[in-house]
């Protein structure tokens, strides 16, 4: 039993990992996050890992130390985005020349799940978290699962991501990161407006429907 923070009394070993990650302005965690964002810089952006680096964070969103389940590093550069043109040079009228100062709408966490989901084509993304960063990269840990392994197929907890509808979740905004770009995270007032989607909506209010007889 450990007794810290506040005496919370016993602690479980994924209680603690919870607790600690917590704390990322403490010592240790900061000079672990430090040495880890340094390690991390010298290796590819895209990395397949043999175990999660934050257990309790992986198995709360659908990690399973199984066969057909496996964890991939994702490096994804911070900041705005800039427009794509050669140049800076938008040929249009000015309302869309800018090129800086730009944000994009999709979330850091959805563009790693991208990364990974277009070089792993075959896996199917189950869900993600956020495991470092330093001054230009933030660092994703996604997890992906293998629909076609025997061990996936018959696990009756996990064997929905088998199903075909399921392809590339993560280009579609269906993941969690997706849907909380997506702003499908909350409910209630002012949540109205954004399901099933914010163009569904703008369509469904701005288009005149008329009954054939009236």
């Amino acid at each position: 039993a450990i007794s810290l923070w506040g005496g919370r009394g016993a602690m479980g070993a994924y209680k603690y990992m919870e607790e600690f990650g917590r704390r990322k302005q403490g010592d240790v965690s900061r000079f672990l996050s430090r040495m880890r964002a340094w390690e991390y810089r010298q290796l590819p952006g895209l990395v397949r890992l043999t175990h999660p680096s934050r257990p309790d964070k992986a198995r709360r969103l659908g990690y399973k130390a199984k066969q057909g389940v496996v964890v991939y590093r994702v490096r994804v550069r911070r900041g705005g985005r800039k427009r794509p043109v050669s140049k800076g040079i938008v040929y249009g009228k000015p309302v869309h020349q800018g090129v800086t100062k730009l944000k994009p709408k999709r979330n850091l966490r959805n563009q790693a799940e991208e990364k990974a989901g277009r070089r792993c084509g075959g896996l199917r993304v189950l869900n993600s978290y956020w495991v470092n960063q330093d001054s230009v990269y933030k660092y994703f840990e996604v997890i992906m699962v293998d629909p076609m392994h025997t061990a996936v197929r018959n696990d009756a907890r996990l064997n929905w991501i088998c199903d075909p509808t399921h392809k590339h979740r993560e280009l579609r905004g269906i993941t969690s990161a997706g849907k909380k770009y997506r702003g499908l995270h909350g409910k209630g007032h002012g949540y109205g407006k954004n399901r099933p989607s914010v163009r569904a909506v703008l369509r469904k209010n701005t288009s005149l429907s008329l009954r054939r007889y009236r």
